[in-house]
């Protein structure tokens, strides 16, 4: 089963330092968060990625081209024009890097890759980190047989749902029934059925249109996370991934 990683926005402002790159090149603990976001399916036995590239995707392709030499010691004879690499590493991936245009929306980014994958497939966003168990969001998926199941999380302190009466007066006390009960938001993880291909014409968004499409078709199933979960859209969000990983407590890295 392969990855799609959809990795195709304009450039990352989150980053002062790293100006003019995609956001999933964007640098967590000395590694892009690409590199994070794959090392968490690899956990899962996951190894065969597609990475749907926009903005810069040359960056993109050129990171994986020389990614043995990122991952390994080595020493420049100069005069000789010798390269010598030592304590060799490397990961057991094999990742496809297509172009999906630069102003393409997520749904069309999908549809471009139809070629790259055979059956069920996942998709997911190239700046959220989470610990979303993908074997049981595969389970849940291969279970309910519908043509796609989305990862649902809950909310963070920042994004938190809180809970409105009639005439728009908060009711704390209704806090903890909203929390437990149905204060859930997208986890940008999805698992398809490759049926999905027949729903995805033109320029569409996999949020505003195709589940919208399959929600009214029956064919959306629902996989629940209650687990660690964020999305890297500001510095602050960042700081926080920085200072777990430094910390040696990163969630999204089991291993």
């Amino acid at each position: 089963m392969k990855v799609v990683i959809l990795a195709g926005g304009m450039q990352s402002s989150i980053n002062s330092d790293r100006e003019g790159i995609p956001k999933p090149m964007v640098d967590v603990g000395g590694k892009p968060l690409l590199w994070h976001i794959m090392k968490h399916f690899s956990e899962y036995g996951l190894t065969e990625f597609v990475v749907c590239g926009g903005y810069k995707v040359d960056v993109i392709k050129e990171y994986f081209m020389d990614f043995y030499i990122y991952e390994s010691d080595i020493t420049v004879d100069l005069k000789n024009n010798f390269v010598t690499v030592h304590k060799n590493r490397t990961e057991d991936w094999k990742v496809t890097v297509v172009d999906t245009g630069l102003f393409s929306a997520t749904g069309q980014r999908v549809s471009l890759i139809e070629k790259y994958v055979e059956g069920d497939f996942i998709v997911t966003y190239g700046d959220c980190l989470s610990d979303i168990n993908i074997r049981e969001l595969m389970e849940t998926h291969m279970n309910e047989e519908k043509i796609a199941t989305i990862a649902m999380v809950k909310p963070s302190g920042r994004e938190q749902l809180l809970p409105l009466d009639k005439e728009g007066n908060l009711r704390y006390e209704d806090l903890q029934e909203v929390e437990n009960d149905y204060a859930w938001i997208n986890g940008d993880c999805f698992a398809f059925s490759k049926k999905v291909f027949r729903y995805l014409n033109g320029n569409y968004d996999l949020e505003k249109q195709l589940f919208k499409k399959l929600s009214d078709l029956g064919e959306v199933a629902v996989y629940r996370h209650r687990g660690y979960w964020i999305a890297i859209e500001t510095k602050r969000d960042l700081i926080e991934a920085e200072n777990l990983w430094n910390a040696g407590i990163a969630p999204w890295m089991k291993g």
